[in-house]
């Protein structure tokens, strides 16, 4: 039972509950910054973990162990939100060894590790569907016992810190200027007629091939993370600010959730992108491409194929579904075909089990996904990191959300990197896959100070 579940003021809303927090040690803030109806309904912020998990693919069974032992079935008193408090971070792409023996491109500071979760025993949560918000405070320690003392505590410590003065926005712009790319527009559509060429020999149906930009730039991540919410916002926005490393992400992708309760789990594959275009009649143009590609549609069948494999491997195998294949999504800079297909977990499953059979994401693989990311280590020449893992939750009554980390930048030091990639298939034309790396790119550097 969690001890304590405050509903407070709508206001501050989460950017500004992030600056009143943010002094704290390892703050962090989930943003439903779009789509509030549907994905973009719950925002989630906390800073102050009592633990801290830095993730090892190598030591995944340990790792999966801790995550256990806090992992407690609950019966909340309060119906909202989903999250009240639990594992907060991110997966490492490279995370998948630990589930699938694989090649994987080297590594540097972008890389280091497979991934961080730290422990958040309370969390700000606002419904931005019903307009409210909530104060959880678990009073968990490191072992998830919970202690009703402590969890008052710490509550009345969070409405305190809402009470503050927000800190000063960040001002002050840097231009970033690109130090390196690990593709030119040559070697990229090089490596994609490569990858075709893997196709046509049978190797794989589809690869996720991606470039790296790396920058130098002074800005502050917050003024990153509120630059790109206004020129990209997303359901799946976030800002995770450690000592090592920061990320910032507007991903429209949901990887998965999990309801513990039902054993309910969703993931909407998102494969076939075009640019938004500022003239309307270009924009429905470019929208009915996408819809009527038979090279995207395709594409993103494939994709779904894959889901639907991932999850039988945990899943009742009747309760797999495509309630919807191929819709088209628009977001503020492209339009998208998204696809959801839907499982309820087997008897004996849970969150890990899930996370075990479906890591990495099928959309940002390939197809079949093993071949594909072996396919992927030869043509990257660096490791992705935090880009095209996961971001987000998991909750200590088992529950998750989780998003693809595309759109996402990694922030070391003075040096950002930025990632883009696009599905390649037999019908891909070199050319037009790289152009596609920078239309999703395009609103990341922007938010830099940079351009394409």
């Amino acid at each position: 039972m969690i001890p304590v579940v405050r509903e407070v003021p709508y206001g501050p809303g989460p950017v500004e509950a992030y600056r009143r927090l943010r002094h704290l040690p390892h703050p962090v803030l989930l943003e439903g910054a779009a789509d509030a109806a549907d994905l973009g309904r719950w925002s989630y912020c906390s800073a102050d973990p009592i633990d801290v998990l830095v993730l090892d693919a190598a030591h995944w069974p340990t790792h999966c162990a801790r995550l256990r032992e806090t992992l407690r079935q609950q019966s909340p008193t309060h119906a909202s939100p989903p999250f009240r408090g639990g594992w907060i971070g991110w997966l490492g792409y490279e995370l998948g060894r630990a589930f699938d023996a694989q090649p994987t491109a080297p590594r540097d500071a972008f890389a280091a590790t497979d991934g961080r979760l730290h422990l958040h025993d309370w969390v700000l949560a606002w419904d931005h569907l019903e307009r409210r918000c909530w104060i959880c405070s678990t009073g968990i320690d490191r072992h998830g016992v919970a202690d009703t003392d402590r969890a008052i505590r710490r509550a009345a410590m969070v409405r305190d810190l809402l009470a503050n003065d927000p800190t000063p926005a960040p001002s002050g712009r840097t231009i970033g200027r690109p130090l390196h790319r690990t593709h030119e527009r040559a070697t990229y559509e090089a490596a994609v007629a490569r990858v075709i060429e893997y196709v046509r020999a049978g190797d794989i149906f589809q690869a996720n091939l991606s470039q790296r930009i790396v920058l130098e730039t002074g800005d502050d991540p917050l003024g990153i993370y509120l630059d790109l919410r206004d020129r990209a916002p997303a359901s799946h926005a976030a800002l995770l600010e450690w000592p090592d490393l920061a990320l910032v992400s507007a991903s429209p992708e949901c990887f998965l959730r999990l309801d513990a309760a039902s054993g309910v789990v969703e993931s909407r594959p998102v494969k076939g992108t075009r640019p938004r275009a500022a003239d309307p009649a270009r924009d429905v143009s470019l929208a009915t491409q996408l819809s009527t590609s038979a090279k995207d549609r395709a594409e993103n069948v494939m994709i779904v194929d894959l889901v639907r494999n991932d999850l039988h491997r945990v899943a009742d195998p009747a309760s797999v579904a495509v309630p919807v294949l191929c819709r088209l999504d628009t977001h503020a800079t492209v339009h998208h075909l998204v696809s959801i297909v839907t499982a309820t977990l087997a008897p004996g499953h849970d969150a890990l089990d899930l996370l075990a059979a479906t890591f990495p994401a099928g959309s940002i693989t390939g197809a079949p996904k093993l071949r594909a990311m072996a396919i992927l280590a030869e043509l990257e020449p660096v490791a992705r990191g935090a880009y095209c893992g996961a971001i987000g939750w998991i909750g200590l009554d088992g529950s998750m959300g989780l998003s693809v980390a595309i759109r996402t930048m990694a922030i070391h030091g003075s040096r950002v990197a930025v990632h883009a990639g696009g599905g390649i298939t037999l019908l891909s034309d070199p050319a037009d896959e790289y152009q596609e790396t920078l239309d999703k790119a395009a609103a990341l550097l922007a938010a830099l100070g940079a351009a394409p």
